[in-house]
C-alpha cells in the first residue's frame, strides 16, 4: 500500500507539473522572441532622427555605431539612391516590398530574421532600415528558464513523494497494528486492544475491533461461568451416588462403582477449575496421549467384559506427546468409545490404535458394527445418529479437539467391518524419537481383570 501511494502521488504530480511546465515553456519562448524583436524595432527607431536630418554616409556611420546592433554589424540602411550602408542580409525583393508598402515586417534570412523598417523622407523618398536578429537571440534566457522550471517540477514531485510516503507509512502502520491485533486475538490473547490511529476509516475499524474483542471476552467469560455452574450442580447427585455406593458392600461390582464415582468427581472438579481459569492464563502444555489412552481403556475394558466385547489396544506402550490437555483428550476418546458401546450390539469387537508420526499423532477407534450411514452428517454438531441418551455432539467434540491442533477427523470403514474414526492431532512427538512404531499393547479383553479408574 505504501509503495502504491508513492507511485500514484509521483504519477499525478508529474502529470500536473508537465501540464503546466510545457505551456509555460512555450509562453516563455514566445515572450523572449517578442522581447528581441521589440528591441530591434527600438534600435531601428533610434536611427530615424539621423536619417530625417541627412542621408550622407559619413554622417550616418557614427549614428549606426551608437546602437548595439550597429556596433555588431547587424544594421544596414538602404538609402533612397539605392546605395546600402552596412552589411545587408535581406533580398532586394524584400527591400523593394518594404519601400512600396511603407510598412515594417520581418523575413527569414541567413540563420535568423531581418526586420525591415521603412522611413518616408521628404519628396517621397523612402529609406529602409534593416536590423538583423540571429536565431540565438530569440532563445536568449529560455534555457535558464527551462532549467529553473524543471528544478521546480522536480522539487514538487519529490515533495509529493515524501508526503505520500509519510501518509502511506501512517496508513500501513495502522493497518499492520490492526492485523497484528487480529492475529493475537485469533491465538487466544483476549487482552489485546488497539489504540485508534491513522485515517478515520482505520480508526473506525480499530474501534469496532476493540468492541468485538470486549464482546468475545464477555461471551467466553459467561460461557466459562455457565460451564462451572453446571459442573458444580453435578456435585449434589454425585454426592448422593457416592453415599449410595459406600453402602453397597465389598464385592467387586461395588468397588468398581465407587471407583467410577470417584473418577467422575475428579473429572467434574477438573472441569470446574478449567472453566474458572481465565483464558489468558491457560497454557497449552499438552499431555502424554499413550498414558491417557491406557487409563481410559482400563475404564472401558470393564464395561467391554460385561458386554462380552473383544477389544484390542495398539501403540500405547511408549510416551506420545500431544498439544492438548489430558481432560480434552480423555473427553474425545470417551466420546468415540461411548459411540461404539451405544450404537453397536453387545459382543461386537472394537480396537483402539495410537500411531505417532513426525508431524502428527493419529488415534483410530474401529468397531465391527454396522458402520456410519452418513459420515458427513455425523460430523456436524448435533446431527449424529442420535437415539436415547444421545445428544449427537460426540463426534463434534472429537472434531473440535482435532481442529484445535491443526488436525482433522475422518470417518470410514474399518478392517473389522464397521465404522472407523480417525483423529489426526497436529504437532505430536513421541518420547522414543520420531518414526517409532509402538508395539501391540494389548490383547483380547475377554477374561481381563476389571480395573478401577
Amino acid at each position: 500500500m505504501r509503495g502504491t501511494l508513492v507511485r500514484v502521488a509521483m504519477a499525478v504530480t508529474t502529470m500536473v507539473a508537465l501540464a503546466f511546465l510545457i505551456p509555460l515553456v512555450l509562453v516563455i519562448r514566445e515572450i523572449a522572441a517578442d522581447r528581441t524583436f521589440t528591441d530591434a524595432e527600438r534600435q531601428a527607431a533610434a536611427l530615424q532622427p539621423a536619417l530625417v536630418i541627412t542621408t550622407d554616409r559619413a554622417a550616418l556611420e557614427p549614428a549606426i555605431a551608437s546602437v548595439p546592433a550597429g556596433s555588431s554589424g547587424r544594421i544596414a540602411i538602404h538609402l533612397p539612391d539605392g546605395s546600402v550602408l552596412g552589411r545587408p542580409r535581406a533580398s532586394e525583393h524584400s527591400v523593394a516590398t518594404a519601400r512600396e508598402s511603407a510598412r515594417a515586417f520581418r523575413v527569414r534570412a541567413g540563420g535568423g530574421w531581418v526586420l525591415l523598417q521603412p522611413l518616408v523622407l521628404d519628396q517621397g523618398r523612402v529609406t529602409v532600415i534593416e536590423v538583423y536578429v540571429p536565431d540565438g537571440d530569440l532563445d536568449h534566457g529560455v534555457g535558464t528558464a527551462w532549467l529553473v522550471l524543471t528544478g521546480v517540477a522536480v522539487v514538487l514531485v519529490g515533495g509529493s513523494v515524501v508526503l505520500a510516503d509519510r501518509l502511506g507509512a501512517q496508513v500501513v502502520r495502522s493497518a499492520r497494528s490492526l492485523a497484528a491485533a487480529a492475529r493475537a486475538l485469533g491465538t487466544g490473547d483476549l487482552e489485546v486492544r488497539i489504540t485508534p490511529q491513522g485515517p478515520s476509516e482505520l480508526q473506525e475499524a480499530a474501534t469496532s475491533f476493540n468492541t468485538m474483542a470486549d464482546r468475545v471476552e464477555q461471551l467466553l467469560a459467561n460461557e466459562r461461568e455457565m460451564a462451572a455452574d453446571l459442573s458444580h450442580r453435578l456435585r449434589t447427585p454425585l454426592t448422593a451416588l457416592r453415599l449410595n455406593a459406600a453402602a453397597l458392600g465389598d464385592d467387586p461390582v461395588a468397588e468398581q462403582t465407587r471407583n467410577a464415582v470417584a473418577q467422575l468427581e475428579r473429572e467434574v472438579d477438573e472441569l470446574i477449575r478449567t472453566a474458572r481459569r481465565s483464558s489468558a492464563s491457560i497454557e497449552r502444555v499438552g499431555c502424554d496421549a499413550a498414558e491417557v489412552v491406557r487409563e481410559r481403556m482400563a475404564f472401558w475394558s470393564a464395561l467391554a467384559e460385561d458386554e462380552d466385547r473383544p477389544w484390542q489396544l495398539v501403540g500405547a506402550d511408549g510416551p506420545v506427546r500431544v498439544p492438548v490437555s489430558r481432560v480434552e483428550l480423555a473427553a474425545g476418546l470417551d466420546a468415540m468409545l461411548g459411540n461404539v458401546f451405544r450404537h453397536t450390539e453387545e459382543g461386537v469387537p472394537f480396537s483402539v490404535t495410537l500411531h505417532s508420526g513426525r508431524d502428527a499423532v493419529i488415534l483410530l477407534v474401529a468397531d465391527g458394527g454396522g458402520g456410519i450411514a452418513d459420515p458427513e452428517t455425523a460430523l456436524r454438531r448435533g446431527h449424529g445418529q442420535g437415539g436415547d441418551g444421545s445428544t449427537g455432539l460426540g463426534l463434534d467434540i472429537v472434531r473440535r479437539l482435532a481442529e484445535a491442533t491443526g488436525g482433522e477427523v475422518g470417518l470410514g470403514r474399518s478392517v473389522l467391518g464397521g465404522a472407523e474414526v480417525s483423529v489426526r492431532l497436529g504437532g505430536g512427538r513421541t518420547g522414543a524419537g520420531p518414526g517409532r512404531r509402538s508395539r501391540r499393547a494389548g490383547k483380547s479383553g475377554r477374561g481381563r481383570r476389571r480395573m478401577g479408574v
